[in-house]
């Protein structure tokens, strides 16, 4: 090494005993999945899992609130068409033909469509029932998480209410009109499609003068049960779409009350169309006379709770 420069890397790697190797490419480290070839490099990425929030209820993919929620919105989409068939029959055309006897035609000509073996299952039963029980389901639901969140699954109800902890999720104005809405539909199905079921075989013979019938035997009774059944049930409905199409007014500004006014006034205009033919006509048709009065009589009789 006699003449070497010192100083030069060969040299202090020589006297170190390094010795100069060819360079090798290291492998790559990195996941698989994390390389894109170049030719894809334009190609759609996969989608993750998603955690947007539907109606206000978050989830990642398909969970149980997902399909709940679905549940509610598409059954009450299916009840649609026989309230669209209901207010025209007890309403809409009471109005036009401004006479109950002529109002039953155009009802015999459209109840067999709802009220057969098999449609009415479908645009009725069906759908109330999956939409009140999908409904219940969602509220327990959201029950369950807060217990979860807040750490209150070990206590007690008793401790629970005694140290005011919160659990339920709050009551909307919908899902209010919703819970009084159940027992009025219940009664209204017992008065209109049980009874008559049990004690004649059939509800050939329930229609419209039926429903006067009722009003000029119990006004109080009739007037006030319908008129709320009208009001809520109308209510429910539109708050209910307003909600489905995210219409339902947030906050106190100004936008939100146009929206709250809005949403307001087509129920009220929607419950007095509504309320014109059905109590304004129907409810003044008067009483039927000989033995079809009497049978009407008879099935009035039998409600239960009520001496009438």
């Amino acid at each position: 090494m006699e003449g070497a420069d010192p100083y030069s890397i060969e040299t202090q790697a020589e006297l170190l005993g390094l010795r100069n190797i060819d360079p090798i490419p290291l492998p790559d480290s990195r996941p698989a999945s994390t390389s894109v070839p170049a030719n894809d490099r334009h190609a759609p990425r996969p989608a993750l899992p998603s955690s947007s929030s539907f109606l206000g209820l978050r989830g990642t993919g398909r969970s149980s609130v997902w399909y709940l929620t679905q549940l509610q919105r598409y059954s009450s989409y299916a009840f649609s068409g026989f309230a669209a068939l209901h207010i025209t029959n007890t309403s809409i055309i009471p109005l036009v033909t401004r006479s109950v006897a002529d109002s039953e035609s155009y009802l015999l000509l459209t109840r067999p469509y709802y009220q057969s073996m098999l449609l009415e299952p479908v645009l009725i039963t069906l759908p109330i029932t999956t939409h009140v029980l999908a409904g219940l389901a969602l509220r327990i639901h959201r029950r369950n998480q807060n217990l979860r969140r807040y750490g209150a699954g070990e206590l007690t109800s008793s401790k629970r209410f005694e140290d005011k902890v919160k659990v339920w999720p709050a009551v909307s104005w919908s899902s209010l009109n919703g819970y009084i809405l159940t027992p009025m539909v219940l009664g209204h199905a017992l008065v209109n499609r049980t009874l008559p079921w049990v004690y004649e075989g059939g509800s050939s013979g329930v229609g419209l003068g039926y429903v006067s019938h009722g009003f000029a035997k119990h006004p109080f009774i009739a007037w006030t049960g319908y008129a709320a059944l009208i009001g809520v049930g109308v209510a429910h409905f539109i708050w209910g779409v307003a909600r489905w199409q995210k219409w339902t007014p947030v906050g106190v500004d100004r936008k939100a009350r146009r929206r709250r006014w809005t949403i307001n006034g087509i129920t009220a205009l929607v419950s007095a169309i509504w309320m014109a033919g059905g109590l304004g006509v129907v409810g003044r048709g008067g009483k039927s006379d000989g033995w079809v009065g009497k049978g009407h009589d008879n099935l009035y009789s039998k409600i239960p709770l009520l001496k009438l």
